[in-house]
């Protein structure tokens, strides 16, 4: 691939000249990643200049692209004033994180009290696969892809809840906490202490929940779930964001 080949996927006129522009979609995608992972500090001001030159995309799809994150709160958009990075604070932290683990209680013991083998087969086949990610890098590919099989593992206990809302909520509820989540992650993967006790706790709640033990399982999963908030305060006083 040419060095200057951007690696989302691009629409580019044949018989044009100008610089590859990337699709809507793929600006978005890179857009929400950055502020996920806190390239823009909370409430800065997002200049559609240098937003057109970062992500190689015109101010038609920008916007598109910076809508969709005004809804999904990552962004704040004030008529005739532009966009800016949503804000942060500790009572949305605790607020999210109170919601989540209240949801996620809820959907879980509907998951053990509907859920059929394949349920189980598929939770342990996740669980199996987060385990097997043990080695430490430094790089975001390592990151990834554990946080993909965390997510996997967690997904894979509420789908036998059978109830599409309340999972769609629960994806609303995760989108809004990424930023924060994101801060604990990574001090998470790259300590190898502190993987080793999430392997545990992840065991621990497997268990509960293959035993079909709804309340002990629910419990677990709140105090699994609250066990970054600590974490994620301290990173945003270490930051001056909270």
């Amino acid at each position: 691939m040419p060095p200057d080949t951007p690696s989302h996927p691009v629409n580019i006129e044949p018989s044009s000249a100008a610089p590859p522009t990337q699709s809507a979609e793929a600006a978005y995608a890179a857009l929400k990643r950055d502020l996920v992972r806190g390239r823009y500090a909370p409430a800065e001001k997002l200049l559609m200049n240098e937003l057109k030159a970062r992500y190689a995309i015109g101010v038609g799809p920008l916007r598109e692209a910076l809508t969709r994150l005004v809804g999904e709160r990552l962004v704040t958009s004030v008529s005739q004033r532009g966009y800016r990075v949503a804000p942060m604070s500790l009572a949305e932290l605790e607020a999210l994180y109170d919601a989540r683990a209240e949801l996620e209680g809820l959907l879980t013991r509907l998951a053990i009290e509907r859920g059929d083998d394949a349920w189980e087969a598929a939770i342990l086949a996740a669980a199996h696969r987060l385990a097997r990610v043990s080695d430490l890098h430094s790089g975001d590919d390592m990151l990834d892809l554990w946080d993909a099989r965390h997510q996997a593992l967690h997904a894979a206990i509420v789908d036998g809840c059978g109830c599409p809302p309340l999972l769609q909520a629960r994806t609303a509820l995760f989108d809004q906490a990424q930023r924060y989540r994101h801060l604990w992650l990574h001090q998470t993967v790259f300590s190898a202490e502190a993987l080793a006790a999430k392997r545990v706790e992840h065991a621990a709640l497997v268990e509960r929940v293959l035993a079909r033990d709804a309340e002990g399982a629910a419990r677990a999963l709140r105090d699994h779930l609250l066990t970054p908030v600590a974490i994620i305060q301290q990173r945003l006083a270490e930051r001056g964001w909270a």
